[in-house]
């Protein structure tokens, strides 16, 4: 590949005239074993380099051009043809014989384009998609980091002021209005604590090698809070991940198969587990609802291919498995090779 890279580099012209010189060598050497010996193949060479190098019109030309040589070499080697119209067949047969290998080389090659065309289109589609997603985790990065740092700051001091009001109305026996300010404070606590919730969500892993651990922990101690149902954490084989952008993925996968499960399966119970071994890095959750045989229309939703894109987008393999004793399982696996070469890229 390197010989015709070398010569795809120069001037179709220039490449032709070369091929055609070639063509001078190897019909001497024809004509030096003879007409007993066929040196056909070897005319295909030059053939092979102006189809590829050029085009299919120029590839038919030096097929053409090596038909004629290949006659001139036959004639000057005395091969005898008993009957005339013999050598006119001779010369159609090899002719249409170099024909076909220049059109069969020049579709081979449009072909190899094609499929690095496709291929390079697909490669940068992931990439951009790689990128908007990146973006989007940017914002929600720095917009989770605005809550935490400007809103919930200003609902904790309004909360506290609140509650030094309460104080002054009691201190001047106006019970009425004390229990009014002990209300405002109550709710700008309730404010505080919603808002640190969703800044958390927005910013649910830390750049940190527990980062996803501790930030699954808090994913199930929230689901158990907000939807009422008993979720719980568990790790084995110390699950360490430092790639923060695997760690945020798996986070959403996390957080979207318990949204399903909640939402949609009913469960009353969802387990959380990352699992490490000397294989796999595998997030598994568990539920015990109904099931997405049952809750799914036969069509996948925004969500789970949502999932599946996550998983991906991190080489690892996401499974959904419906237990026979109910529930839904949804496992994604990253293989320790993946996660290997992902840490080295960065």
């Amino acid at each position: 590949m390197r010989f015709l890279t070398a010569f795809q580099n120069q001037p179709r012209g220039w490449i032709f005239a070369q091929a055609a010189i070639l063509l001078l060598p190897i019909a001497a050497l024809d004509y030096t074993t003879g007409y007993e010996v066929s040196m056909s193949i070897l005319y295909c060479v030059p053939i092979f380099i102006v189809a590829w190098c050029c085009d299919r019109k120029m590839g038919v030309l030096m097929a053409l051009l090596a038909g004629i040589t290949w006659w001139w070499a036959d004639v000057q080697a005395g091969h005898p043809y008993l009957r005339s119209w013999l050598e006119g067949w001779e010369v159609f047969v090899r002719c249409n014989f170099f024909i076909i290998t220049a059109i069969g080389t020049s579709a081979v090659k449009q072909h190899r384009d094609a499929s690095e065309s496709r291929i390079a289109l697909l490669e940068y589609s992931q990439r951009l998609e790689r990128e908007i997603i990146g973006i989007s985790e940017r914002e929600q990065e720095r917009i989770g980091q605005d809550l935490h740092d400007g809103i919930c700051q200003i609902l904790a001091a309004l909360s506290c002021s609140a509650a030094s009001l309460k104080n002054d109305l009691e201190g001047h026996h106006l019970p009425a209005e004390a229990r009014v300010a002990d209300e405002l404070a109550g709710f700008l606590r309730d404010a505080v604590a919603q808002t640190r919730n969703l800044a958390r969500g927005l910013v649910p892993v830390q750049m940190d090698d527990a980062g996803l651990t501790s930030a699954l922990e808090e994913l199930a101690a929230s689901a158990t809070r907000l939807f009422g149902i008993r979720c719980d954490y568990e790790s084995f084989g110390a699950p360490l991940i430092r790639d923060n952008a695997v760690s945020m993925h798996l986070y959403r996968i996390a957080q979207e198969a318990i949204n399903n499960a909640t939402k949609h399966g009913k469960a009353s119970n969802v387990l959380v587990s990352l699992i490490r071994d000397e294989k796999a890095t595998t997030l598994r959750i568990a539920d015990d609802g109904a099931g997405i045989s049952q809750t799914s229309s036969g069509n996948e939703g925004m969500g789970l291919g949502l999932m599946q894109y996550r998983a991906r987008l991190v080489g690892g393999d996401l499974r959904i498995e419906e237990p026979t004793r109910g529930g839904t399982i949804v496992a994604c696996a990253i293989p320790l090779q993946q996660e290997n070469w992902r840490q080295h890229a960065a």
